[in-house]
């Protein structure tokens, strides 16, 4: 309900998501000229395949209400993506999935190959592995030659909020314990634990490592940054404006 609150807007008696151009958009027909609603309904009996039957059962409770085009985040930038918003038996029962394009591992050369030909299904696996309570809804599907996956787009997962005007230092180490805490428990149920055991040992050696790793990290982070804004302030890349 959040989500509904957020991303649509009432037309016409109706719900509608939230057009806020150019990160999202409305389409009527995809690349090839396919109408929306019928590649929809392709995607639907794909990824429903994907699906523990259960979990199909409660999904074909719901009917497509709108679609719209989003521009994903850095980490996805320049791949396809999808907001699909579904209702159940009345308008207060909303269901959001999101519909990410899957590409190969960038670390596909370096390693073996993975032994799933859909990427899709790649990354739906390789999260039911590191996630404790993994997203009932993920699934994936092929269309058109490209591999995608689905998720919720709000999955009730918590999370902290840092306000920098209350947060209290002395509470951070607690909190990196515990984000190591659950790092640990998804290494170990995605790997072999008692190798990661070994190799981490009993030194700090792995610790100061990944201390510089970080600040290095954080470094980079800011000088990429400052180049970017300055490339946008000179003119050397175009900067779109939200509308209103």
């Amino acid at each position: 309900m959040q989500v509904l609150g957020k991303l649509t807007d009432l037309v016409d008696k109706k719900y509608r998501l939230r057009v806020n151009a150019p990160y999202i958009v409305r389409e009527t027909h995809t690349k090839d000229g396919t109408p929306i609603e019928e590649a929809l309904g392709m995607f639907l009996d794909s990824y429903l395949k994907s699906l523990a039957d259960e979990r199909k059962y409660l999904l074909k409770k719901y009917r497509i209400v709108d679609v719209v085009r989003k521009v994903v985040g850095v980490g996805s930038v320049g791949t396809r993506c999808w907001v699909v918003f579904l209702t159940g038996n009345h308008g207060q029962d909303p269901l959001f999935l999101q519909i990410k394009e899957a590409q190969h591992s960038v670390l596909e050369p370096y390693v073996e190959k993975s032994v799933y030909s859909n990427q899709g299904q790649r990354v739906v696996i390789g999260q039911r592995l590191l996630q404790a309570a993994p997203d009932i809804f993920l699934g994936w599907f092929e269309l058109g030659g490209m591999h995608f996956y689905v998720r919720q787009l709000r999955d009730m997962k918590g999370g902290v909020e840092f306000d920098p005007k209350s947060v209290r230092i002395e509470n951070l180490p607690q909190y990196g314990r515990l984000c190591g805490w659950a790092l640990a428990l998804a290494h170990a149920k995605s790997g072999d634990s008692a190798m990661i055991s070994g190799y981490v040992g009993k030194s700090d050696v792995l610790d100061q490592a990944m201390y510089r790793f970080a600040v290095a990290y954080a470094d980079q982070t800011e000088e990429d940054y400052e180049a970017l804004l300055h490339a946008a302030k000179t003119g050397r890349i175009k900067v779109a404006q939200a509308s209103e």
